[in-house]
């Protein structure tokens, strides 16, 4: 493999050399263009001379013999019929047929013909101008041709020159690309002794380039990325302390899931245990095991309702599905609901009618679970009351933390005191997804041993503003 500096100095020659080869072209095509375009011209002028004498010529052989050494160009009549009537420079008799040459056939359609060709006769290329003329009443096409040797001997002049001058050059070029390989050499050596350092966790290491600002600008980017990696092992141990907390929370969910489902399945097995070991058992004990059954099983049933829900919520896979509704009648309904569960509890409402445009489910949703926890983690009377267009409920419970009102509506978050719901931390997730999408947001005050209070808004629906009614979204009451 070659190293940098070799690569340069090979690939610097390699331009230099393409380029002149290239230079060589263009000027071999330049010079053949320019010369033929010239001759164009001088041929033209002297079939115009020749024609203005054909009028006193009676042999047009003698007088093709003897004009062409006179202007040094090579002489053709051709007949109509595309036999050769004449020629200066080979026998007329062993010659083709011309009828098909492009000059003829061009100047048959225009005033003059021109074509650049080998000839298979003279055995050289040539440049062909041809033109129609009529002598004695008969009509023929007169063509001078050139020899384009000239071209090529003008050209390889001007190459032998262009060589010579390329070589010098190129001595130049050799001197000039040796003295910068020496100096791409210091600077890598000063690169790699650096590099040396580094890896020696010498970070305090200087590297001073003497030639190109290039690598100084190496050097500096190396600098960086030392601090860049240290400060990523940084960040991969706090990423890693931050891994094993989420398997530990992951494991605490597992765990909480587990044990929500543990209670009512053994209820469950253990009645209808109780009822295969039995069959004689009383008739009401027996109605009463399957009574406990059906609610174990349905509490089962709500839990598996709250995750589906609460991945849909996450997932964006459920679309509000707005109504016009008073709020304050909802609350009343999802308060009196929620009464019967609490039979000895008070809950007292107290809101003006409120028209909003929501989803009616989802609401009622949000309000039951606000309210059932409320109820659950409180021990005095709960108030639901709507102010201002806030709706809020308000408990006499034992508070929440500062520190955890941030994550307390995070999806299986706990605290430590308390679950803030018995369905694996899911319920003020839920609430905060559906009021996401609704275009609020759910506020939480608490101040500890004193209470918790938990509102939200929704924008309140002008009195006779026109809304769209529709179904409301398959969202189940948990």
């Amino acid at each position: 493999m070659l190293k940098i500096h070799h690569s340069f100095v090979l690939q610097f020659l390699g331009i230099f050399a393409l380029m002149g080869v290239i230079a060589s072209f263009v000027g071999y095509f330049t010079l053949k263009e320019s010369v033929i375009s010239d001759y164009e011209v001088r041929l033209k002028q002297e079939i115009g001379l020749i024609e203005s004498t054909l009028h006193y010529v009676p042999s047009l052989d003698a007088y093709i013999a003897e004009t062409a050494p006179r202007i040094g160009k090579r002489i053709t009549v051709i007949a109509s019929d595309g036999t050769v009537a004449a020629e200066s420079d080979a026998n007329r008799e062993e010659m083709e047929n011309h009828a098909n040459r492009e000059e003829v056939m061009a100047a048959a359609k225009g005033e003059f013909g021109q074509a650049v060709r080998f000839s298979h006769t003279i055995g050289i290329d040539f440049l062909y101008v041809a033109k129609r003329i009529v002598w004695q009443g008969r009509s023929y096409t007169l063509r001078i041709a050139v020899s384009l040797q000239k071209v090529l001997d003008d050209f390889y002049k001007l190459l032998y020159r262009l060589a010579g001058v390329l070589a010098l050059l190129l001595l130049v070029v050799v001197y000039l690309a040796v003295r910068m390989s020496r100096k791409i050499r210091y600077d890598i050596a000063q690169l790699s002794a650096y590099l040396e350092e580094i890896s020696d966790k010498n970070y305090k290491a200087v590297v001073k380039p003497r030639y190109f600002t290039e690598f100084l600008q190496i050097s500096l980017l190396l600098k960086n990325l030392v601090k860049k990696l240290a400060k990523r092992e940084r960040q991969k141990r706090k990423y890693t302390a931050r891994l094993r907390l989420i398997n530990k929370q992951r494991n605490d969910i597992l765990s909480a899931i587990s044990h929500e489902f543990k209670n009512p399945i053994a209820s469950i097995v253990g009645y209808a245990e109780t009822l295969h070991d039995d069959p004689e058992i009383d008739g009401r004990i027996r109605q009463r095991f399957l009574q406990k059954i059906t609610a174990n099983a349905q509490k089962i049933s709500t839990m598996l309702d709250r995750l589906s829900l609460s991945v849909k919520l996450e997932n964006n896979d459920l679309a509000p599905a707005k109504s016009r509704f008073d709020l304050c009648d909802l609350a009343t309904e999802c308060a009196n609901n929620i009464g019967k569960k609490y039979t000895d509890r008070t809950l007292d409402v107290s809101c003006p009618p409120s028209s909003v445009e929501a989803d009616r489910t989802m609401i009622d949703l949000v309000v039951t679970n606000l309210l059932d926890n409320a109820m659950k983690y409180s021990e005095g009377a709960v108030t639901l009351e709507i102010v201002d267009g806030m709706l809020w409920v308000h408990d006499r419970g034992i508070g929440i933390a500062a520190k955890e009102l941030d994550r307390i509506s995070s999806k299986f978050y706990r605290v430590d005191k308390n679950t803030w719901d018995n369905s694996m931390g899911l319920g003020l997730s839920i609430v905060s997804y559906i009021l996401a999408l609704h275009n609020t947001k759910l506020q939480i005050s608490s101040v500890e041993g004193e209470g918790s209070s938990f509102g939200f808004s929704l924008a309140p629906l002008l009195p006779g503003a026109a809304s769209d009614t529709a179904p409301a979204a398959d969202v189940p009451l948990l």
